[in-house]
């Protein structure tokens, strides 16, 4: 189904009610696996982080990730959960080439933390509650990467190279139970959760939580309902979606499809789907039935978990300040309005403004910049934010070369237009390109002369009392120096060469 059969969006709300369910999978930011000792560093040579541990072969036995397993319980209680007393690894048993043992090491009915909810804040400020089924440890399978075909994927590929180096890192899944209520809001609720989820992930320190990276990665799944009903719809389930703006355009699209497959007489059919960041709409990938068997049972090789309830609650004393606490904090010491803060946090700003303050700039002239100019560039490359390539530490300079009056406003902008340029740092983009503020007296003294001089009519209006258009000879010195003359020092050169109060 393309983008041009849907059912328009009001449409579809008018007539059913969509139910979802969230699955986000969060990649530990441990040393080592999370039952052997390779490492976990990114980059690495295709299959030389691997053993006979994390590769399956017989004889190897798994040790739990102590760090894993302390990283899962801070998840746990910093979104509301019980923290299991006693809990076990499963093996969920499939074959897929990326899974070098045919089963996953995970857990099934025995989540180390269950029963929780996150309170996460829309747009328009409303809060919405997302009550969360479980959280549980798994780890990640290994990369494949299919050749030679169109879409990158394993359909028309000639083979198929796999990477093992992922295989057995900590992951930890959170599973949310069904979201209902929110009707037209669901896409904004899904985004707003996982963008809340991501802050308090990256809070605790336990991930980056970058979903560009695969760090965090999120299954929406997604049924509708008729008005009215009771009885939960048959669910599609759009998988590793990587980025908080396709969350969002996920659930919309499936809202649209489905509704359209129901108008017309269909029947959903339950099965996994791709997304496409192209034009924001979903394919098929493979039915999944319900009746799906992977055999789970308890792991024989490893110990069962069972976290004291002293060590529980000592974790719980050292968690740090939750985002939603801190946002507010920072709004107060900001001075900044629920709604101005409410746009730094759609804008994904928050961490980036801290960064630019804690690197020496004033709280205004960060948010200024980051909110304004980088804002505006991010929005006209698609990107998010913190995916410039400029730096806190490179926006707190050019902050500075401000304050002290090295650069005005349009020069601060052109120097930030080289730093994302490549063009170097803050400083050496400023002497490349030449763009001190003129500050010589003598300069600016001869420039302003020459401008009252070729506008001796205003010169006299000036001295008549309009010092309003004092204006108008402060643009003619700018524009003799290129911009780059301190305009409120130029205004008190006129005004002193023309004998005028200001």
């Amino acid at each position: 189904m393309t983008v041009t059969d849907l059912v328009s969006y009001e449409d579809a709300l008018a007539t059913y009610e969509p139910v979802m369910g969230l699955e986000v999978h969060v990649e530990l930011g441990t040393k080592t696996k999370m039952f052997c000792g390779c490492s976990t560093t990114l980059g690495a040579d295709a299959n030389t982080q691997t053993c006979p541990t994390c590769l399956g072969l017989p004889g190897s036995l798994p040790v739990v990730n102590a760090t894993g397993v302390e990283s899962a319980i801070k998840i746990g209680l910093a979104l509301n959960c019980s923290i299991a007393e006693w809990c076990r690894f499963a093996r969920k048993n499939y074959f897929y080439p990326d899974m070098p043992k045919n089963f996953q090491t995970s857990q099934y009915d025995e989540p180390i933390a269950f029963d929780g909810y996150l309170d996460v804040q829309l747009e328009d400020g409303e809060v919405f509650r997302v009550e969360i089924e479980r959280a549980h440890m798994e780890e990640d399978t290994g990369k494949s990467t299919h050749v030679g075909g169109a879409t990158g994927r394993i359909h028309g590929a000639s083979h198929s190279l796999l990477d093992y180096n992922r295989a057995g890192i900590p992951l930890i899944e959170i599973v949310t139970k069904p979201i209902q209520g929110a009707g037209e809001r669901a896409p904004e609720v899904a985004k707003a959760y996982v963008a809340e989820l991501r802050e308090l992930i990256k809070a605790l320190g336990v991930s980056e939580a970058r979903m560009e990276m695969g760090q965090m990665r999120c299954d929406v799944n997604l049924s509708l309902m008729p008005k009215g009903s009771e009885t939960f719809g048959t669910r599609s389930e759009t998988k590793n979606v990587n980025s908080l703006r396709s969350v969002e355009r996920a659930a919309r699209f499936e809202i649209q499809r489905h509704a359209a497959v129901l108008n017309g007489g269909g029947s959903v059919v339950q099965e996994t789907r791709h997304f496409h960041e192209d034009d924001g709409s979903t394919t098929s990938g493979r039915i999944k039935d319900n009746a799906e068997d992977y055999r789970y049972f308890p792991e024989p090789d490893l110990v069962p978990v069972a976290p004291s309830r002293e060590w529980v609650e000592e974790l719980r004393k050292g968690l740090p300040e939750m985002p939603r606490v801190r946002r507010n904090r920072l709004r107060e010491e900001w001075g900044v309005s629920e709604h101005d803060m409410q746009s730094i946090l759609n804008a994904g700003a928050v961490d980036l403004i801290v960064a630019t303050t804690e690197a020496g700039a004033d709280s205004a002239s960060a948010r200024k910049w980051w909110m304004g100019e980088l804002a505006r560039r991010a929005n006209e490359d698609g990107v998010d934010l913190d995916a410039l390539s400029i730096t806190p530490e490179q926006v707190a300079r050019v902050a500075g070369l401000v304050a002290e009056g090295s650069l005005n406003d349009k020069l601060a902008r052109q120097t930030i237009e080289g730093v994302l340029a490549g063009e170097g740092t803050p400083d050496e983009v400023v002497e490349k390109r030449g763009l001190k503020v003129v500050s010589d007296e003598g300069a600016l003294g001869k420039a302003v002369d020459e401008a009252i001089e070729s506008n001796a009519a205003i010169a006299d209006k000036i001295r008549g009392g309009k010092v309003a258009a004092a204006g108008a000879l402060v643009g003619a010195v700018m524009k003799a120096t290129r911009g780059q003359a301190d305009a409120a020092r130029v205004r008190e050169l006129i005004l002193e060469k023309l004998g005028v109060e200001g």
